[in-house]
């Protein structure tokens, strides 16, 4: 299946999936440490694009991201910057952060496949895999023509492009 078949083919099937090299594949239901980190994500990328006054936008999960002609992932969050996509769109286009939250059954693909897909998509700068069980965040960016990656407990994560403060602590919902 394209991405594009699969994108009509989700309209008819509401839950969520992703496409892998064709082939589309449910995800595993969530625990409520991760749905709740993954509010919190949203709501720290929100705040921290406010305070920025950059010309950007948050998106929850829900949202498609095109890797291949046959691969496509659903993030946890991402940030885009430009004009307001279309209110009826179901994908984003050039996306400049994608989050995934960790989890026991998605930490290998997120690690692996899933941080050489995301950078395959040339817009995309920052991927961030937040930890809600060790409360650590992996923070994965483009530079030059490689990635850099880093762990952090604590501090502030810039992400710039597109210009933002991210204090590492916000990405997780309160103890």
């Amino acid at each position: 299946m394209s991405v594009d078949e699969y994108l009509a083919w989700s309209e008819d099937n509401p839950g969520r999936y992703e496409l892998v090299q064709g082939e589309v594949f449910a995800m595993a239901a969530e625990r409520a440490r991760h749905a709740n980190t993954r509010v919190a994500v949203f709501d720290a990328l929100r705040s921290a694009l406010r305070a920025a006054s950059v010309p950007c936008r948050a998106m929850p999960d829900g949202m498609t991201v095109r890797i291949t002609a046959h691969t496509a992932y659903e993030p946890d969050a991402l940030v885009y910057c430009g004009p307001r996509i279309d209110p009826d769109a179901v994908e984003v286009k050039n996306p400049i952060v994608v989050v995934e939250v960790l989890s026991p059954s998605t930490r290998r693909t997120d690690a692996s496949e899933k941080l050489a897909g995301y950078f395959q998509v040339p817009s995309i700068h920052h991927y961030l895999m937040v930890d809600p069980d060790r409360r650590t965040v992996v923070h994965h960016r483009r530079a030059g023509d490689g990635i850099e990656s880093s762990f952090l407990e604590d501090g502030t994560l810039i992400l710039d492009p597109p210009g933002l403060e991210l204090p590492v602590a916000s990405l997780f919902e309160e103890p």
